[in-house]
């Protein structure tokens, strides 16, 4: 099969397009699934560059999204048969097990039905992003109907599915963008108030819509000095949610002051520790948004759709920032 591996970490030039013999059922539970689109993501350019979770098995196929269709079933599968469509959210973390290849092995319960409205490069590119912003609004926030929510980096990957789930709750949604174009895209999303913030202090600004009270909660997907600064956007006892590790010289006193809560958000970490309730409850997750989906309550946006061999562009892409939406790798049917 087609594939595309790393067996160093350096820029994207390290990807290489190679032939590997296809995965094969070894479990009960196991499906092989026909890739059809595979998510890139910007945690797939840190590997690259920096090196996998597991340096000692290589050549790695990094990616961790996929939607396919699948081929053959193990004996014990039981939700799924040959010519099922799929999504899913697994391996590309290290070692062979990653999306960017013709063909992946991936055990059923790791595995969700396709939304019938999206494309497979659209599905392709939700896993991450969708289990990212859920566990983020949800699981730690408990965002509810009556919750102001600032989301940073609204039209983004994360963002621009963060927004809609925060909508669909009821609550009211204030968002950053860069552009009046993105203005108007994640207006479409469903956010109320969109803020330039290359025009306008965000802090400021959400002060001013919440008529100086501050927003309930914050997701930021910046992290930096936008984590920071995000602390005085928020009420008090308000929650913040960040998906970047806090800086080594972050002063918290504005956080600590107001009495906020801080939450750190990494939806690697089942795969990272292999604890498999919490992957389940990930696929619940995706089976929710494929719910959502075919309600026309959700959508995904792929911004960049490059044929498998263009990984080392896609990944250029990314690390370029701001783009609208999610990069896609497509494999033929």
């Amino acid at each position: 099969m087609k594939a595309v591996v790393m067996t160093r970490p350096g820029t994207p030039e390290v990807l290489e397009t190679v032939e590997l013999p296809r995965p094969e059922i070894r479990g009960e539970r196991d499906l092989l699934i026909r890739v059809r689109a595979a998510g890139v993501n910007p945690v797939d350019t840190k590997l690259r560059a920096r090196g996998t979770y597991l340096p000692q098995e290589s050549p790695a196929i990094l990616g961790c999204d996929g939607a396919g269709v699948v081929e053959a079933v193990g004996g014990n599968v039981r939700r799924f048969a040959p010519g099922d469509e799929v999504w899913w959210f697994n391996g590309g973390i290290g070692g062979p097990h990653g999306n960017y290849a013709e063909y992946v092995v991936v055990e059923e319960p790791f595995v969700a039905p396709k939304p019938r409205s999206l494309s497979f490069e659209e599905a392709a590119g939700g896993p991450l992003v969708l289990i990212t912003a859920w566990e983020s609004l949800y699981d730690r926030a408990r965002l509810g109907p009556r919750d102001t929510v600032l989301i940073h980096a609204g039209a983004g990957g994360v963002g621009h599915v963060a927004v809609q789930l925060a909508a669909h709750t009821g609550s009211r949604v204030l968002t950053t963008v860069g552009s009046a174009e993105k203005a108007d895209f994640v207006r479409g999303l469903g956010a109320h108030e969109a803020i330039l913030y290359r025009e306008r202090d965000f802090v400021e600004a959400v002060r001013e819509l919440t008529e100086g009270r501050g927003a309930d909660l914050a997701l930021d997907t910046v992290g930096g000095e936008t984590m920071l600064r995000t602390a005085g956007a928020l009420r008090l006892y308000g929650h913040l949610v960040t998906l970047l590790e806090p800086p080594a010289e972050a002063s918290w006193k504005e956080a600590r002051i107001r009495n906020l809560s801080i939450s750190l958000e990494l939806m690697l970490t089942p795969l990272l520790w292999q604890e498999r309730e919490a992957r389940a409850h990930q696929t619940w997750i995706l089976e929710e948004c494929t719910r959502l989906a075919d309600r026309g309550k959700l959508k995904i946006h792929v911004g960049h759709t490059l044929p498998l061999e263009r990984a080392p562009e896609a990944h250029r892409l990314i690390e370029a920032g701001g783009m609208t939406g999610k990069a896609v790798l497509t494999l033929d049917g």
